[in-house]
């Protein structure tokens, strides 16, 4: 047998470097892929800000992203070019996004802790059933929903986009806030019982304060799809002073006298805000709440 020899100092040195160097290649090609990938998925709503300060002309005839003469005036133009200024139908949007939370939270919460923490009979197919709903498509459901606000004459206000908030008619939140309640000890409950506490008691002292995640995670979306929710806002709301932003600027689109198209994206870029800032300011409770759904 041939006896083992072992790599120089030289060798061993340049193997050392040839990985060192194959980790750095890797990395910096993974690095530029996400950038790529990054760039790609912000360029449209680069191009929209920039589409905000360019004249009408510019807009689709100069590929730049920004303009050396930015036009300021589509920002004031976009403010007040409709019966009420855009800042009303902003202000239309918060009322019914803050009503849509307010009811998510507590009608979500409060058919989640039935179904995670109370005994009842046909608890298990009564959840079944709930979470089959999801398949439902809303279309489906559009027609007799409308029927129904039309007759009880509640159309043209914001009673048919607030009032279901407070139905539990949103499942995804409801299984978000089981996962979340079952992955508290019911020990807790039971401790808090022997106090003396009811089942009201336990649930607002106890348990919600424990699923802060959960109920951030359903602020947070209930406001993002409220806001962005062109549909319905535009089924049930048809006057003027009734209308959000999203239904606000499709208004500035015209088929027969043109389209306002350096204002509207004004507006558009205005109507970003609140989403930004939302997400923002609640990001670490939305990945944290998502990121944990699953394995409670």
């Amino acid at each position: 047998m041939k006896p083992l020899v072992s790599d120089s100092p030289i060798q061993s040195i340049r193997k050392k470097l040839q990985k060192i160097l194959t980790q750095r290649a890797r990395t910096v090609f993974r690095h530029i892929v996400l950038m790529a990938l990054g760039i790609a998925m912000i360029y449209p709503l680069l191009w929209m800000v920039g589409a905000s300060l360019k004249g009408e002309s510019d807009i689709f005839g100069n590929v730049s992203l920004f303009t050396s003469n930015p036009h300021w005036s589509n920002y004031s133009d976009g403010w007040n070019a409709q019966p009420y200024t855009f800042g009303h139908y902003m202000i239309n949007s918060m009322i019914i996004s803050i009503g849509a939370i307010v009811g998510n939270l507590l009608s979500c919460s409060m058919a989640a802790y039935g179904f995670s923490r109370l005994e009842w009979r046909g608890r298990g197919a009564a959840f079944g059933f709930m979470l089959m709903t999801l398949m439902v498509p809303t279309f489906v459901l559009v027609v007799p929903q409308y029927i129904m606000w039309s007759k009880l004459g509640l159309v043209n206000t914001f009673v048919p986009l607030i009032l279901p908030s407070f139905l539990a008619t949103q499942p995804f939140f409801i299984f978000l806030m089981v996962q979340f309640f079952r992955g508290i000890p019911k020990s807790l409950d039971e401790a808090a019982m022997i106090d003396g506490a009811g089942p009201f008691t336990v649930f607002f002292k106890v348990l919600l304060p424990n699923v802060l995640p959960a109920l951030a995670t359903t602020s947070i979306f209930t406001f993002i799809w409220t806001w962005n929710d062109f549909f319905n806002q535009l089924i049930y709301l048809t006057k003027p002073q009734n209308l959000t932003a999203a239904v606000a600027l499709r208004n500035f689109a015209d088929a027969t006298s043109g389209t306002s198209w350096g204002p509207m994206f004004a507006m558009s870029t205005i109507s970003l805000i609140p989403v930004f800032a939302v997400f923002l300011f609640g990001q670490r409770y939305l990945v944290e709440g998502v990121a944990t759904t699953g394995l409670k």
